[in-house]
């Protein structure tokens, strides 16, 4: 095994400390509770980078679709429109609000909801409510297309960016074009706060209810009073600090992922049996993760337990939502194309602080199953 892991994808802090900077500023006046400048700030200064007035932080991108929902207006009973090739955090809040998912297969050219599929979904069941849509691993999903079919349909649009955060569809950030926006700031996302997720939205007035229910839904009284039902869910103003100093090297963080990603390509190009994720004129990628496909006699497991061996982090596509246990239950609309790219994907080490060699070791690896 090598002395150092190779990781998928974990926490890249600046080499100019700015993270630090914000967090000692916390420590130092005592914002350390919840709420606080660097919270207020880092609202303001993510909001000017992505071209939206009206940003709430919150504790994870899974509080942020739930508040969302709630945002939208859904309620027991209601469908949501998802995509079953995500990750499931983008699904569960569906169900804390009782609400009904509807599975959409995802399509060749972008690997996200197919346009086709949605249009299929809107036939059999128009009394829909919302649509989710997700930008996998930071390649944007066809927006012209869903947004036209959403706008027909008349339903409230939210864009799970959570890993596409730089990724620019037609010159405009991902989770722009929807009427909510979701980020994550995991400790696997392009930029961390350890934990944490940011709704945006045109709306300003649903921004601050979002704050007013993450926040207890703590009524305007001297007393506790509540006359909604609250939820824990704002940003610490010390991950916020994190956040401020991540945001400054966003722009170099989606660099070295293209700079991986086009490095893995020119090194195994020459390998017909190993395809690549699309590539498509409107889309500039953040390439959370480099993926790629593979066929023939060598396995995705092969693959994958070669770089293990040699203390390297590696892992499949997501399974899609509609094959996993709990939620086999709900419909799904599609032809199986999710399905098979869980079958034939692999996510390559995508790690923003991997050097050339150990990018060369990755390919020389993969390269070793072919000779």
């Amino acid at each position: 095994m090598t002395e150092e892991r190779i990781f998928l994808s974990s926490p890249h802090m600046s080499d100019e400390g700015y993270e630090k900077k914000f967090v000692e500023e916390a420590f130092d006046t005592n914002w350390i509770a919840p709420l606080g400048p660097n919270v207020d700030n880092f609202e303001k200064e993510f909001s000017n980078y992505i071209g939206i007035d009206n940003a709430a932080a919150l504790s994870s991108g899974t509080a942020a679709i739930h508040l969302a929902l709630k945002a939208a207006g859904i309620r027991q009973g209601d469908i949501v429109f998802c995509p079953t090739l995500t990750f499931a955090a983008t699904i569960n809040p569906v169900i804390y609000e009782r609400a009904i998912p509807v599975f959409i297969d995802s399509g060749e050219k972008t690997w996200n909801m197919d346009a086709k599929a949605l249009e299929q979904a809107f036939l059999k069941y128009p009394e829909v409510k919302a649509v989710i849509v997700v930008h996998l691993y930071g390649l944007s999903a066809d927006m012209d297309a869903i947004m036209e079919l959403c706008r027909k349909h008349k339903v409230v649009v939210i864009e799970d960016a959570a890993e596409s955060l730089g990724t620019l569809y037609k010159a405009q950030y991902t989770g722009t074009f929807g009427d909510y926006g979701i980020y994550s700031f995991n400790g696997n996302k392009i930029i961390t706060t350890s934990g944490g997720g940011m709704l945006v939205s045109k709306q300003q007035e649903k921004i601050e209810k979002v704050r007013f229910w993450a926040t207890q839904s703590r009524d305007a009284a001297r007393h506790y009073q509540h006359s909604e039902l609250g939820y824990n869910y704002r940003m610490s103003n010390v991950l916020a600090g994190i956040g401020r100093g991540q945001l400054k090297v966003l722009d170099e963080r989606v660099e070295k992922k293209r700079k991986i990603y086009k490095k893995y390509q020119a090194g195994l190009s020459d390998i017909s049996e190993i395809g690549w994720m699309p590539s498509n004129e409107w889309d500039y990628a953040n390439y959370w993760l480099s993926c790629i496909t593979v066929n023939g006699a060598v396995t995705p497991t092969q693959i994958m337990d070669a770089l293990e061996e040699k203390n390297i982090e590696s892992r499949p596509i997501w399974k899609p939502m509609h094959l996993q246990p709990y939620y086999a239950k709900y419909s799904y609309i599609g032809n199986g194309f999710s399905e098979d790219l869980f079958n034939k994907g692999i996510c390559l080490p995508s790690d923003t602080k991997m050097n050339e060699k150990q990018m060369d070791q990755v390919i020389e690896i993969i390269r070793s199953l072919y000779k």
